[in-house]
This record gives structure tokens, C-alpha cells and sequence, in this order.
């Protein structure tokens, strides 16, 4: 099978295997959107840098999506060979470091004492967030992209096979599992669950997003997101590939590539808006408006509770952009040439900029009030300031 180069905005065919991109057999594909050169702009905040360490060799060749993850007051990264480290978030000061048997693949959840995390060859470890030592491992069907979803009891994995695994959070033993069949093309990763304690919301790559019941792994109910359209597959490619943002008070957003950005109400499906929006990143909540990025890089805000749109910010159209966060008033986005861009909430306009490293951002920045950790593609974190 043939994987397909660069994020689903270019699809270009490649022989190897590449993350966040296109897996399956398809033709071969012009690049959709050319990377928009940088202009200047008055700058209204500063970005300084705090600490800087290294995270092994960083995301690979294929790009792994191994974002950090931060809790009380302490960082955690990992690289793509299987090197875990922890980090005091205030200082960058290195506390341990753990080389696993097996090569990271997801995103780290970190919680409640422990980190979680998947593998290429379909593993899921729980480290101790004291010293990085191994509570347990478990199996799944396939390789972990998403990074693993707790709740108070279970563990929820989402693997590459369409399968949506619950673990016992205190041993790894399975609880119950729920698969799909995937399409021949889809992209080369997947969604990631959002799991409360009564439900799982799990999005899937034929276009649907299915609400499980946690006692025992059941569909409570399904919603076809995205129909299949166009002659081609690529064109027919309808993944969920973000994740669900669930709301204090019900409503649940879902993006979907070629498709639509929707808006639920959770507890039935009931759709209460919907915009034509391709995308295949997770979008962020902040008060009553939805931000996303869309397949051509552009930056969105919705009024999340009508889904009107309030701007949209084309100007770094086909930079491949990370999914978007959220500090000190601004939305936080990396780019493929390694430029961190700092974009006001309210004008879509660009308030600060600065480059990490030419190797490039592709995992989401983690952010803390108005602090901002970015991992580069090869391994570097730096922690920084948003200073006015």
C-alpha cells in the first residue's frame, strides 16, 4: 500500500509512510495549496523563550503525533524511538528520563499520577508520572495514533483499524470493544475519542460518530457526519479525524474532512447547526466561539451557538498548521517551517510570531494560561512567554 505525502493538503503520492497524512492506494494528485510566504504585521505581544530542552530524536521521519502533555506543574514528552521524559514545567529541569522496549506512537496523556501513551505495534502503557516506571501494558488491535482517553474507570483507545478498545485504568484488562469498517483511503491516522464517565463519543474515518455506552461498549446512538462524494477516493475521504469538543452544558462540535463542522446535542444527536468545513484537526472552544483550521491551513472563528462565521484568517494558507490552542487571549499555531503564530480571538488578526526550528511544528502547542510549550518535529521543547 502506498502512503501519501504531506498532510492532506497535498496529496502527493510517497512510498513511505508519513503521519497525519493519507494511507491506502490512490492516483497521483497535484498539491491542492501552496504554502503562502509570511508578511509582516504590527506586532502586539512578544514571545519569549523560557527554557529550552531536547526530547531524544524528536518525531521521526514519519512525523508520529508524540505531543506533550503537562499536569501539576510537570511536563511530559516522548519521542518516537520509545525515550519518555519528564520535565518541571517552571524551570525545564529534567526529573527522570524512561527508554521503553517500543516505539511511540500517540500523543501522552498525562493524569491523576500517570501517563498514558500507545505504540506502533499496538500496545498501551501506563508509566508512573514519579519515575516513569511501568504500571502495566496492555494490547490492542492495532497502532495507536490517538492519544489515549480516561475517565474515572476506564481507559478508552481508539486504534488505526477502526476499533475503539476500553481498558481497567487500574490493571489494563480489557473491558469491552467496538469496531468499524474502515474505508480502503483513509488518513493516516485517526480520531480521538472524548469519554466521560457514562459515554464515549468516537468519530471514525467512513464518516460517522457513534456515542458508546461505557458499562458495556454498546452504540447509544450514530450520526453520519460527512457523506462520501466525487469520482475519486480522495475525494470520497470523509475522516473524523479531530476530536469531539464536548460543552459543560451538552453540546458536542465534530470536524470532519470533506465534509462539515457540526454541532450536536449530545445526549441524542440531534444536529442544532452545520457549516460545509473540511478539517481534520480538533478545533478549541473558547466562551461561544469555535475555532478551527481547515484543510487549507485558513484559520476559522465560529459563533458556536449559531455557527455563524465571525473571521477567518487566510494568510498562512497551506502551511500545514498544527490544530489550533488557546493562550493569554490568543489562538496558538505551529506551522511546517517551524514558526510559532500567536493570532488575536476576537480580530483573527496576527499579535505575535517566532521560530522554533526549521524542522518544523506538527503537534498541538500545550499551553498554561499565558505559557506555551512547543515540541518540534526533532525533538526540541521550548517553553515560552507571551509577554505585552
Amino acid at each position: 500500500m502506498i502512503s501519501l505525502m504531506r498532510r492532506k493538503a497535498s496529496l502527493a503520492i510517497v512510498a513511505t509512510l508519513t503521519i497525519g497524512l493519507l494511507a491506502g492506494c490512490a492516483s497521483k494528485s497535484e498539491p491542492r495549496y501552496s504554502p503562502k510566504e509570511l508578511s509582516r504585521f504590527d506586532a502586539t505581544a512578544q514571545l519569549d523563550s523560557d527554557w529550552r530542552q531536547r526530547v531524544g530524536q524528536g518525531l521521526g521521519r514519519a512525523q508520529y503525533p508524540i505531543a506533550p502533555a503537562l499536569d501539576n506543574g510537570t511536563l511530559y514528552a516522548a519521542d518516537e524511538r520509545g525515550r519518555v521524559m519528564a520535565f518541571e514545567a517552571g524551570s525545564g529541569n529534567r526529573l527522570w528520563q524512561k527508554d521503553l522496549e517500543a516505539g511511540v506512537s500517540s500523543a501522552l496523556t498525562a493524569v491523576a499520577g500517570e501517563i498514558y501513551l500507545g505504540t506502533r505495534n499496538g500496545e498501551v502503557l501506563a508509566l508512573s508520572q514519579r519515575d516513569g516506571s511501568v504500571r502495566w501494558r496492555a494490547r490492542v488491535p492495532s497502532e495507536v495514533l490517538a492519544a489515549p482517553q480516561p475517565n474515572q474507570q476506564l481507559l478508552v483507545v481508539q486504534s488505526v483499524d477502526g476499533s475503539v478498545t476500553a481498558l481497567d485504568r487500574s490493571n489494563g484488562q480489557e473491558r469491552w470493544s467496538h469496531s468499524t469498517t474502515e474505508p480502503a483511503l483513509t488518513l493516516r491516522g485517526t480520531g480521538t475519542p472524548s469519554v466521560i464517565d457514562p459515554v464515549t463519543f468516537a468519530g471514525f474515518a467512513n464518516g460517522r460518530l457513534v456515542t458508546l455506552d461505557n458499562r458495556n461498549g454498546q452504540p447509544l446512538w450514530e450520526r453520519r457526519i460527512a457523506v462520501p462524494q466525487g469520482r475519486s477516493e480522495i475525494d470520497r475521504m470523509v475522516d473524523l479525524g479531530g476530536q469531539p469538543v464536548l460543552t459543560p452544558d451538552g453540546r458536542l462540535f465534530v470536524t470532519s474532512y470533506n465534509g462539515r463542522l457540526v454541532a450536536l446535542q449530545a445526549n441524542t444527536g440531534e444536529i442544532l447547526w452545520e457549516r460545509e468545513h473540511s478539517s481534520h484537526l480538533t478545533p478549541v472552544l473558547v466562551g461561544d466561539r469555535l475555532f478551527t483550521v481547515n484543510e487549507a491551513s485558513h484559520l476559522l472563528a465560529f459563533d458556536a451557538r449559531s455557527g455563524e462565521e465571525v473571521w477567518r484568517n487566510r494568510d498562512l494558507e497551506g502551511r500545514w498548521l498544527t490544530a489550533p490552542a488557546f493562550a493569554g487571549g490568543n489562538l496558538v499555531v505551529g506551522d511546517f517551517e517551524g514558526y510559532l503564530h500567536l493570532i488575536d480571538t476576537q480580530s483573527g488578526r496576527f499579535t505575535a510570531r517566532t521560530r522554533i526550528d526549521s524542522s518544523g511544528i506538527s503537534v498541538r502547542p500545550v499551553t498554561d494560561a499565558r505559557r506555551i510549550y512547543v515540541l518540534t518535529n526533532n525533538g526540541r521543547l521550548e517553553a515560552l512567554d507571551i509577554r505585552r
